[in-house]
């Protein structure tokens, strides 16, 4: 098995780390989701929306993980 070249590992890095600052950046600022609603299946905007950025961050998280593995 061979370790990867730097550059290649740069050259994956940038989307990669896209990927994990987008649940952060998704819920840093509260008061863009602080609210009432929409409501779905009768839950505020708040818990849903919250709750969306975590299986969608464990999605997230399962794409970079194979992507890292696969070099």
């Amino acid at each position: 098995m061979s370790l990867p070249t730097p550059q290649k590992a740069k050259r994956t890095a940038w989307w990669v780390v896209v990927l994990l600052a987008l649940p952060y950046l998704g819920l840093c600022f509260p008061k863009l989701y602080a609210r009432a609603t929409p409501t779905l299946f009768g839950f505020p905007f708040f818990y849903w929306y919250q709750f969306a950025w975590v299986v969608l961050t464990s999605f997230l998280l399962y794409l970079v993980y194979r992507q890292l593995k696969s070099r």
